[in-house]
């Protein structure tokens, strides 16, 4: 339940990690190391948790672990996270599926959903605004702008608008890794009555940094309107997420306050887009982006095999060596070392 002071966490933007599936060598859910790394998210400081979503593969919902999976996330939130900790359940499918999955969510005490757009070809624009606008009478909405490379469509700036104008919707995560189609869903903001409940997140983990710093001031019938990007939810901050809540709250500060941007935050912002680069192997358009996550993971003790529920699904050729020279690159943006002094404490 979305009580006031969780309402806040999520108006003035927090750092939310996407949560990635752990699973043993027969591609079966490793509930022990899926909660492991719930603690290791909670432990570095997040300020919610984004399960079901994209990082944690889709094809959750088709091998059955869509409820288990939530089911997870939420008990060891409530028993080692703060109380404001915001969980956000991902749905998808049609209007029926995704509604049910929104119960399942609001059953396991989740806060919101983000609502996926993906893999829906047959539903025009104004049908997806209604089938969001029934999720919303489950729980309060993410609306989620997702990448075609990762199964989401193009989106129009009147659907943004359109989106803005249901009271259930809250917030706004902006995912197409695209600076014109970013623009389109602020445009579309700033453009409905509603443009100051809706809060904007970075979904562009290869722009994440110039995402949460720039200002956006739009002419809408000869007033200017203000949004600002406040928080983050990423698959980019499922890994190396200790540091990235320390950089997250250092860049955070800066633009709060407004005013010169130190030179060393754009020098971070494109650290960060290098090593998203590999990460998420934009080089074979992100076939490899889970896989890439996984690796890093299973290097540092969070998980046992990279496998994802597809078999096919792996990592492409170069893609560790080019996570092994952002490694040795950015080291201060590597929680390895800190991962390894305290992961003794997260066994469940």
């Amino acid at each position: 339940m979305l009580t006031p002071s969780k309402w806040q966490r999520l108006r003035t933007g927090t750092f939310i990690p996407a949560n990635p599936l752990c699973l043993t060598s027969e591609r079966k859910l490793d509930e022990t190391a899926q909660r492991k790394l719930v603690r290791y998210y909670l432990a570095s400081g997040v300020g919610g948790l984004a399960v079901g979503v994209h990082t944690t593969q889709f094809a959750i919902r088709e091998h059955g672990l869509y409820e288990e999976v939530l089911r997870i996330s939420a008990q060891v939130t409530a028993k080692h996270g703060d109380p404001d900790t915001l969980l956000i359940a991902g749905v998808a499918g049609p209007t029926a599926q995704a509604v049910n999955e929104a119960k399942i969510a609001r059953d396991l005490g989740y806060d919101l959903v983000l609502v996926s757009c993906g893999n829906l070809p047959g539903y025009s624009e104004d049908e997806l605004i209604e089938r969001t606008r029934l999720i919303g009478e489950v729980l309060p909405v993410f609306g989620f702008y997702l990448q075609p490379a990762a199964s989401g469509r193009l989106l129009s700036a009147d659907y943004w608008r359109k989106l803005a104008d249901l009271p259930c919707v809250a917030a706004i995560k902006m995912a197409p890794f695209n600076r014109y189609q970013t623009l389109d869903v602020v445009r579309g903001v700033c453009e409905s009555p509603r443009y100051d409940d809706i809060t904007l997140y970075t979904g562009n983990d290869d722009n994440i940094i110039v995402d949460l710093l720039a200002p956006y001031r739009m002419n809408v019938g000869g007033k200017t309107v203000k949004k600002r990007i406040v928080g983050g939810l990423l698959g980019h901050w499922s890994v190396w997420t200790h540091a990235a809540v320390e950089y997250f709250n250092r860049v955070k500060a800066v633009a709060d306050v407004g005013g010169d941007v130190p030179p060393e935050l754009f020098v971070l912002a494109n650290e960060i887009t290098d090593c998203n680069g590999v990460f998420f192997d934009a080089a074979n358009n992100f076939a490899g982006c889970i896989a890439g996550l996984h690796d890093i993971l299973v290097k540092q003790g969070l998980m046992q095999g990279r496998w994802c529920l597809d078999p096919a699904e792996d990592v492409s050729p170069g893609q560790i060596e080019g996570i092994d020279r952002v490694r040795a690159a950015y080291p201060h943006l590597c929680d390895d070392d800190w991962i390894a002094a305290h992961i003794h404490e997260w066994e469940d």
